[in-house]
């Protein structure tokens, strides 16, 4: 087969290992990258390791929502790897909830989790990159960080910030051999999303009339553009935020 991504070998540390995460790393891996993981449940990194055949000292328990310990883990990863190629940062999480529903306690996990954890492991993952000139840094944004959806409030706005710091560290970072860039999955089939449906039926029909596709993404459908965004092929392309709606934010 031939390495027309450019992928074998490259040094890549998926964060998160969920639904999409744990396909990301089985992706990485058919393409001969040599891969590494961060998540914060031992339990989902002892089954991606068997399924991807992930070596012991590259699957990392850490949470990353702290300073102190997403720079450990990410030094941890790297040294694991002997460097850094390739970085995709997936944790996050949500919770529907009207605006007013939500405690101080809960923004602050949100802001945490899923905005805070980009920043800190980045900072480690650029610095990184800019010191060999080359590196392709991806995060996952979500149609939620352009929309007004509904009972987003808390995740919408973190995404709405990855997105612009996509754009910052994009435009810091260009001249040093290194791009950033963001995929905005919509509305995709994976567990999160069924176990959301099962406990409100009525919405996935409702859901569907929204996208012009008229049907949800499925994981090969992020796993691709991930993979050409941290290739060879994507050297030019910096600063974007890539939607992988079936045409929800065109309507």
């Amino acid at each position: 087969m031939s390495d027309w991504l450019g992928l074998r070998g490259a040094r890549v540390l998926v964060a998160g290992a969920g639904t999409l995460g744990a396909a990301l790393v089985q992706g990485f891996a058919d393409v001969g990258a040599e891969v590494a993981v961060i998540d914060v449940s031992r339990e989902r990194l002892d089954e991606i390791g068997a399924t991807a055949s992930i070596a012991a000292e590259r699957l990392i328990a850490a949470d990353l929502s702290a300073a102190d310990g997403a720079r450990a883990a990410m030094s941890e990863a790297q040294a694991a790897l002997g460097g850094l190629d390739v970085f995709v940062h997936g944790v996050g999480i949500n919770d529907r909830r009207p605006i007013e529903d939500y405690s101080p306690e809960d923004w602050d996990r949100f802001i945490a989790v899923n905005l805070s954890s980009v920043f800190f492991t980045a900072q480690v993952a650029l610095e990184a990159m800019r010191a060999q000139q080359h590196g392709r840094v991806v995060f996952f944004s979500s149609v939620a960080g352009l929309m007004g959806h509904r009972r987003h409030g808390p995740y919408a706005a973190t995404k709405g910030a990855i997105n612009q710091l996509t754009k910052v560290m994009a435009h810091e970072y260009a001249a040093d051999g290194v791009t950033v860039n963001a995929v905005a999955p919509g509305y995709m089939e994976t567990n999160l999303t069924q176990a959301y449906l099962d406990a409100h039926p009525e919405e996935r029909e409702r859901l569907l009339t929204l996208i012009p596709a008229g049907r949800f993404g499925r994981l090969p459908e992020v796993v691709g553009p991930v993979l050409f965004l941290a290739s060879e092929q994507a050297s030019f392309i910096t600063g974007h935020i890539m939607y992988i709606d079936g045409g929800r934010t065109v309507v």
